[in-house]
């Protein structure tokens, strides 16, 4: 990755890799296989690298077991838990964790966070609820309340925030402290892959361990400075994103997840598999949302249906699954109008239904994981 800061921009990327050097030491490092090759630590391009050692012993590690494709690796928070571990000799060793190599990047990441007083994650098991609606207004909510926030987004194949804040266009740039991130206002900071893409519709066709290694360089190099919250936008679903955000996170002590939902059954059977995995990795959830519960026309006011809660939507499911219900945002076609501007819709639209749920929603989030701090 980009481990240099002489001052300046950003290289960019390119939706298929990334315009310089990776992490690997040696002086090939386009050739490099990554550590979870196969071919990791004992392929010609890894002559010279002092990781060399480190990488080939993971790999062997993995082709111990029956199902060694399968293999979560030793550094995962899965190693000898999970289905492909079983028969693996190494298994009672990789559940200790004693097998895990020591990640330099993980101190780096402790101190850097150490500037971040709440961190919080925002979570769907599916696509399309509305996570990253709900990552922008938070953001902008909390800023407006005169603390410093910054929104992490870490969703690399899909980035949304740069539009949702109307920061299209920006560029990321580096000094001596490490990478800036793009300001809106003097207290709300961003970064995202899509501040370092060349065009902002090509596709990233990335494997997990590129992501993962950018994820790791957000959290390392960015330089936020002091913040009260740090919001991180993830994608959809339980991936190679959401496993590495966490272990990333773990020594820091992240203040837990926010769930968001939509009310019909199909994204609330996604949010008890997010909730499984909230529990499996052993992340707080600060409690689920339901957006888009019921319709409210900009015209009338009036409140209606459109997606039927036949299971009883996020409060039952939230009580089925003894979590926290935070509370319900309407569906309103300003709100995403807001987004697609750049805008906090709140602001905008002071008086309407969906800001008086959204501000409630904010406080409740704010005294979750602030509970001796009152509200700027």
């Amino acid at each position: 990755m980009f481990n240099s800061f002489g001052g300046g921009s950003v290289p960019k990327f390119t939706g298929s890799g990334v315009a310089t050097r990776r992490s690997c030491a040696t002086d090939q490092p386009q050739h490099c296989p990554g550590p979870e090759s196969a071919n990791a630590g004992t392929s010609s391009a890894c002559e010279g690298c002092p990781n060399r050692s480190i990488c080939a012993s993971a790999a062997t590690a993995k082709t111990t077991t029956p199902g060694g494709e399968h293999c979560p690796g030793v550094d995962s928070l899965e190693a000898g838990r999970a289905n492909a571990c079983a028969g693996c000799p190494n298994r009672a060793l990789c559940a200790s964790g004693a097998a895990r190599t020591v990640d330099p990047d993980i101190e780096a990441i402790k101190q850097r966070m150490k500037a971040v007083k709440q961190k919080i994650l925002i979570l769907s098991g599916k696509g399309g609820v509305g996570k990253s609606t709900f990552s922008a207004q938070l953001a902008f909510a909390l800023a407006s309340k005169n603390y410093q926030v910054g929104l992490l987004d870490i969703d690399i194949c899909g980035p949304s925030i740069p539009r949702m804040l109307g920061l299209e266009g920006e560029t990321v740039h580096q000094s001596s402290m490490g990478w800036s991130p793009v300001y809106i206002t003097d207290n709300l900071a961003a970064m995202s892959v899509g501040f370092l893409l060349d065009d902002p519709n090509e596709a990233v066709v990335w494997r997990g361990p590129k992501k993962n290694g950018l994820i790791k360089q957000f959290l390392k190099d960015v330089d936020w400075g002091d913040l009260d919250f740090l919001i991180v936008d993830t994608p959809p679903g339980t991936s190679d994103e959401h496993l590495s955000i966490v272990q990333y996170l773990k020594a820091t002590n992240p203040d837990g997840a926010v769930i968001v939902t939509s009310p019909q059954e199909v994204a609330l059977n996604a949010v008890r598999r997010e909730i499984k995995f909230c529990e499996k990795v052993g992340m707080r959830i600060i409690g689920v949302v339901e957006n888009m519960g019921t319709f409210i026309c900009p015209c009338c006011n009036k409140e209606s249906t459109i997606f039927p809660k036949t299971t009883g939507g996020a409060r039952r499911m939230a009580e089925e699954m003894s979590v926290p219900y935070l509370g319900n945002i309407p569906l309103d076609p300003l709100i995403a109008r807001s987004c697609d501007e750049g805008k906090a819709y709140f602001a905008a639209h002071p008086d309407s239904p969906a800001t008086r749920n959204f501000l409630i929603l904010f406080e409740e989030i704010i005294k979750a994981v602030t509970p001796s701090t009152s509200s700027s």
